[in-house]
């Protein structure tokens, strides 16, 4: 039988009285004031609805904040451990706030869940459970937020729309992106992300190389949007650079001198994520965090059109953009958690007018292909499967590969399910045809997947002889190579240490867990090599053809996670996990791990270890460089061949997001951004490497040429 709330905050836990068969209502017991909440609010909006959106529902890492689900998990607790819990990580930027705000965002977060104020200020000492305050709120009480327990969350209130094209201009000499230039960029070119369909992110250019890459020095930095989780990924096409910050803010910048072209405020104006934009024809195309699609003019920065994916008060949203395939612009889409009738798609638009030609959903219901690995869940709480990285492309067999994220909640048990249901087509590798959708093949790297360790990330396509590969890597570290024509297993590498799996079988690939792993309950902690923030993340994989090498950033790092408790009802959902991170065994506190697999043997021939994470992905070049960035504030050249630094530079802040080469006026340029926020890469490394400081902004585009 499924439980509620109230069967772990019990009537009796609370100290609530029970008179004659029912529940009395006892007299409120104000634990803040009304200013320390209204204060609260205003805190909130800017330092926590970023990730925890307006409405306190979640997303993804960032859990409910109102709600059955939040008192579920923090009703037994005291009010002063989540003034303790928020004010020791939040906000993810490792800014901290003055101990008052913390203490009226708590205001706000109990208020939200139906507490009522008093004449007293909340203490930080408070050492009331926090489901008492919660369950002593009469209906209707608290701020217009206030759910009481039992109750669905509310949609997701308006967010604050763009401001359209603030600064004016166009592109001089502007040639449209066509389909054969997609096919085979120009050299000095950066068409879409990772720069090539097959998702190299190799660049030919070689008047940089590994002779005289210390000569790079900076040319000029641009100033980007502070705020939200920056992880940007520019475009370049013919000497212009087409960026894409926080806020849903597009701008086209003239790359030999940083001057702006033009600058469009897309909108919602909300500090999160938005990885990649993508180029095609006369258009540049935007996935916003509010679930459109919008395509401008790449001349100009004009709206050409605007459409919608899905509902943003359904709490769909996206962080990665599009590709772009004969004419069509496939998209995937983030925000899947919350339980209800809506399920996660990738879809195509028409790149002329944005109308949808086709979906393929990611999460099948009963009676669908795939239907019979969700056990007897009903359809309405299938949740999970999101797209939120950008797929690739094989031209010639005319597929696209995608990653699905994993189920949701996190943990089977909180889905009421086992590791034995398969959950498809999460946790999978996806090859459908682009111009109908239809599935043509799929592998599941990990079945029934239990540890929010999911498989979503880039798909690289590379020939091995006669055999057409693609290789990916995910949160456990598992460098998969599949047959990218039928989605056969060809072999597989663990790149760090992992104990997740005890085996993974030799001929078919199935991984199977642990079995502390496959038979915890709700709220039973299990420990997990990697942790969350992945053996391997966004970050993406670069393939250098002339040394048939995978250069993959990976990260070092383990936790213990822990289930909850999962209101089963419409409007609830979310990913509903605790967690603890530690340092992995055996890297004598190095989190940062740079590696380089040949593509043949799938051996590891050399690595770069270092106590600061990687942030950025790596780039190749036919110079022999590889450049890739960290949290400690560098920028560096690694030969392709030895891993050997060849030059750095130290910048700002945090190096993070997807670096570029390009050429302009015909000289060679390197670009990267510098970045705040994030998920778990940004959140584990705060807990376990502490004594790595950066400054708290400074979001910019650093551009580097040779002088």
């Amino acid at each position: 039988m499924r439980q509620t709330i109230f069967a772990l905050v019990s009537a009796a836990a609370l100290g609530v009285a029970i008179v004659g068969g029912q529940q009395a209502t006892p007299a409120p017991v104000p634990a803040f004031t009304a200013a320390q909440a209204a204060a609260g609010r205003t805190a909130y909006a800017a330092s926590c609805a970023a990730c925890h959106l307006a409405d306190m529902s979640g997303s993804n890492e960032a859990p409910q904040l109102a709600g059955a689900n939040f008192v579920n998990a923090w009703g037994k607790r005291p009010v002063r451990e989540l003034v303790a819990y928020i004010q020791s990580g939040m906000p993810p930027s490792g800014a901290k706030l003055p101990e008052e705000t913390y203490l009226q965002i708590v205001a706000f977060i109990l208020q939200a869940n139906g507490a009522v104020p008093g004449a007293q200020p909340l203490q930080a000492s408070n050492a009331t459970p926090l489901g008492l305050l919660a369950a002593r709120a009469a209906p209707g009480a608290g701020s217009q937020f206030a759910v009481q327990p039992g109750q669905p969350m509310p949609a997701i209130t308006k967010e604050p729309p763009g401001r359209g094209l603030i600064a004016s201009g166009e592109v001089p000499n502007f040639t449209p992106v066509t389909d054969a230039m997609l096919r085979n960029p120009p050299p000095g070119d950066w068409l879409m992300i990772r720069r090539n369909y097959q998702a190299w992110s190799y660049s030919p250019l070689a008047d940089i190389t590994a002779a005289n890459v210390g000569r790079l020095r900076l040319q000029w930095v641009w100033a980007m949007t502070e705020g939200g989780r920056s992880e940007p990924a520019p475009l370049v096409h013919n000497g212009v650079i087409y960026l894409v910050h926080t806020n849903n803010i597009v701008q086209a910048l003239d790359g030999r001198t940083g001057d702006l072209i033009w600058d469009n405020h897309v909108g919602p104006e909300v500090a999160t994520t938005v990885r990649n934009i993508a180029l095609y024809d006369d258009k540049v195309f935007i996935a916003t965090s509010d679930a459109r699609l919008v395509a401008l003019s790449a001349r100009t920065g004009e709206k050409v059109w605007d459409v919608r994916i899905a509902d943003r008060a359904k709490g769909f949203s996206n962080s990665s953009g599009s590709i772009v395939v004969k004419g069509k612009v496939i998209q995937g889409l983030t925000g899947c958690d919350r339980f209800g009738p809506d399920r996660c798609y990738i879809s195509a638009y028409d790149a002329r007018t944005g109308t949808q030609l086709w979906k393929f959903n990611t999460v099948p219901y009963r009676g669908e292909r795939g239907g019979d690995t969700w056990g007897d869940v009903p359809d309405m709480f299938r949740k999970g499967g999101e797209t939120w990285i950008t797929g690739s492309y094989d031209p010639d067999l005319d597929l696209t590969y995608w990653g699905v994220a994993q189920a949701k909640p996190w943990v089977p048990a909180s889905r009421n399910m086992k590791t034995t249901d398969r959950v498809l087509f999460t946790g999978t590798t996806v090859a459908l045809r682009p111009d109908t959708g239809a599935l043509e093949w799929f592998f599941q790297h990990a079945p029934g997947e239990a540890l929010d360790l999911d498989e979503v990330y880039e798909r690289v396509l590379v020939d091995v002889g006669p055999r057409k590969f693609v290789f990916t890597i995910g949160k456990p570290g598992i460098l998969w190579r599949l047959d990218r024509q039928s989605g056969e297993y060809a072999g597989h590498r663990e790149t760090v240490f992992q104990n997740v799996f005890e085996r993974i079988d030799p001929e078919s690939g199935v991984p199977r867990y642990r079995a502390d792993v496959a038979n915890a309950r709700v709220a039973d902690w299990v420990s997990s090599c990697p942790s969350t923030e992945g053996g391997h993340n966004w970050h993406a994989t670069s393939y250098h053809p002339g040394t048939q090498l995978l250069l993959i950033p990976l990260a070092q790092s383990c936790m213990e996670i822990a289930g909850r408790l999962v209101e089963m009802k419409e409007g609830s959902g979310g990913t509903q996990g605790d967690r603890k991170f530690f340092e992995m065994p055996g890297t004598n506190g190095n989190v940062g791990k740079l590696a380089a697999y040949d593509v043949a043997s799938m051996k590891e021939v050399w690595s770069v270890e270092q106590r600061a994470p990687f942030l950025t992905s790596v780039i190749t070049t036919a110079g022999g460089v590889a450049f890739a960035g960290d949290l400690d504030r560098y920028f560096r050249a690694y030969d392709v061949r030895t891993g050997k630094v060849l030059w750095q530079s130290r910048l700002g802040t945090s190096v993070q997001g997807f670096p570029v080469t390009f050429t302009a006026g015909g000289k060679q340029y390197v670009a990267v951004t510098t970045g705040l926020g994030g998920g778990s890469p940004r959140e584990v490394p705060r807990t376990i490497t502490p004594d790595i400081r950066h400054p708290q902004t400074g979001n910019a585009l650093y551009v580097f040429a040779l002088e």
